[in-house]
């Protein structure tokens, strides 16, 4: 017998929706922007995934480790919390603002006035792609003015929520504990936590204590240009690069749960709070 037209129809719904629904509790095949397709996309954004980390960086000289430290590390540190904080990862800029150090051999830098406008769009195209959350994982402290300035104006416009997390003041306490001592520019820390995810990039037979300049202390009595080292010091006498592989591990991990921590806290407050819900 022919099934009558309302009930084909009731089938037809029922397994969409079942579809969807499974759509929505299956588990995404990658966390990676750049990896998945646009169908799946469609389906995770924004019914199961809400929330994007986005790894900004720069090119620029690091003592003895990489020069793309900058954009490595944010971007090692969105793969290890992807899953905790249950976002997609977009691919990372890997260019950013550095000024004072682009006469340093494998330098790039770009213009303030150029990198503003491509960082707001990168941001204004994730909320138009359905994310509330936007999160900024920044590894350069030049890129940090342009990217608050961006986060605010995307998220007003897009009525999103946007979070710019500069990793190695979040983690200050973290290095001292770490390290007992502060940390610097291509110091202890950031030394750390490239040798935890590209240990064979380290190059502690090219380096030398004499490398290391600490900052103008007090703050703003002298700038100079390019800066007179690649590895500078928060404080005086600290921060000197220390190559251990039991610290670097222990970093890693800790200034990775702090990130992760930061993340879910504050969108759990977003939530509460009912913004740009």
């Amino acid at each position: 017998m022919t099934k009558a037209p309302w009930i084909l129809t009731a089938i037809m719904t029922a397994a969409t929706l079942a579809a969807a629904a499974a759509a929505q509790t299956k588990p995404p095949t990658t966390r990676e922007m750049a990896l998945i397709c646009w169908q799946e996309f469609g389906e995770l954004v924004p019914a199961r995934v809400r929330t994007v980390l986005v790894p900004f960086g720069s090119l620029e000289p690091h003592g003895v480790i990489p020069n793309g430290t900058d954009s490595l590390a944010p971007e090692a540190m969105a793969r290890d919390i992807a899953v905790r904080v249950d976002a997609l990862i977009a691919p990372t800029l890997n260019y950013g603002v550095t000024e004072a150090m682009k006469a340093y051999p494998g330098a790039v830098s770009i213009p303030a006035a150029a990198y503003a406008p491509f960082a707001e769009a990168v941001l204004d195209n994730l909320a138009a792609n359905g994310f509330k959350n936007i999160i900024v994982l920044n590894g350069h402290g030049g890129n940090t003015a342009v990217l608050n300035e961006a986060a605010t104006r995307v998220a007003n416009a897009r009525r999103v929520r946007v979070l710019v997390v500069n990793w190695w003041t979040l983690a200050d306490d973290i290095t001292k504990a770490v390290f007992k001592e502060n940390g610097g520019h291509a110091g202890n820390n950031e030394t750390a936590y490239m040798q935890a995810i590209v240990p064979g990039h380290i190059h502690p037979e090219r380096y030398k204590p004499e490398m290391a300049t600490p900052n103008p202390a007090p703050s703003g009595a002298y700038y100079a240009v390019p800066v007179p080292s690649t590895i500078l010091l928060y404080e005086k006498g600290q921060g000197y690069p220390t190559f251990d592989a039991g610290q670097a591990k222990e970093y890693f991990r800790k200034v990775n749960d702090r990130v992760a921590e930061l993340v879910l806290d504050t969108i759990k407050k977003w939530d509460l709070a009912g913004v740009f819900k």
